[in-house]
């Protein structure tokens, strides 16, 4: 089959996005779609996203992880595909989307992208971590000397042996200030480290707020792929008005036979 793909990243978080208004991608070919990300024998990408028709919204996301399974929420993801909507002509500078975890809304102005995400009320503190879901499922950890960690080895530890098959998001965090925290994450589904997450930066700006180690409701979050910020209320114990900020890149467009 041949079609047409657009190329995203938002602070090196990449992605293949295409426009399935139509409904002819075939959705249920995982070898397909994990080919496509494949970097070297196909595009190239932490995950494929579709951009579907909705009855009532702008639109509808349909994301899948780098390995061709659909998966729960990307926040980059999601700010890319609003940067797409508008390249389409869907939207101009807000956008209301349904996505696997619920409705979300954005806006968009200048290349970044403001998405609002879920509410955020239950969240573990451990001893020794903090476990908390922000549409995926996010381990945070905070440890020295981010630059020269293991990423890759500690993170897949956790990943299989702490949280098995199903798993989750593994994210190692150092302070900077008490609004700057770097990031280094993870991600099931890709099995590796990727240059960014953003449910994963948000659940990092939460757990930091949560543990006590920042006061501030705006948070800037250093990823290996550039900057992002998450902003928030707390009301009682619930983090709500939860927003990812930050850029969104057309790379490239092509066509796939």
């Amino acid at each position: 089959m041949q079609f047409t793909f657009y190329k995203y990243q938002g602070t090196g978080n990449d992605f293949v996005l295409i426009d399935n208004r139509q409904l002819l991608f075939p959705k249920n070919d995982t070898k397909l779609i994990s080919t496509l990300c494949d970097r070297k024998f196909g595009i190239g990408a932490d995950g494929l996203i579709l951009l579907e028709n909705h009855p009532d919204l702008d639109f509808k996301m349909v994301y899948f992880n780098a390995d061709g399974n659909q998966s729960s929420m990307c926040g980059n993801g999601g700010r890319c595909l609003v940067h797409f909507a508008n390249f389409l002509g869907i939207i101009q500078n807000k956008a209301t989307f349904e996505a696997i975890d619920g409705v979300h809304e954005a806006s968009l102005k200048e290349g970044m992208v403001s998405l609002k995400m879920n509410s955020v009320s239950e969240i573990q503190q451990k001893k020794d971590f903090t476990f908390l879901d922000t549409g995926s499922p996010h381990h945070v950890v905070v440890c020295q000397n981010l630059s020269e960690f293991d990423v890759h080895q500690e993170g897949a530890k956790l990943r299989y042996d702490f949280y098995g098959r199903e798993g989750a998001n593994i994210n190692f965090v150092e302070p900077k200030s008490d609004s700057i925290f770097s990031v280094r994450t993870y991600e099931r589904g890709v099995e590796a480290e990727t240059l960014s997450c953003g449910t994963g930066v948000t659940a990092v700006a939460i757990a930091m707020h949560s543990k006590g180690m920042t006061q501030s409701n705006k948070i800037t979050l250093q990823t290996p792929g550039g900057e992002l910020t998450v902003t928030f209320e707390k009301v009682g114990t619930v983090y709500k008005n939860v927003c990812l900020i930050g850029p969104a890149v057309m790379v490239f467009k092509g066509e796939w036979k």
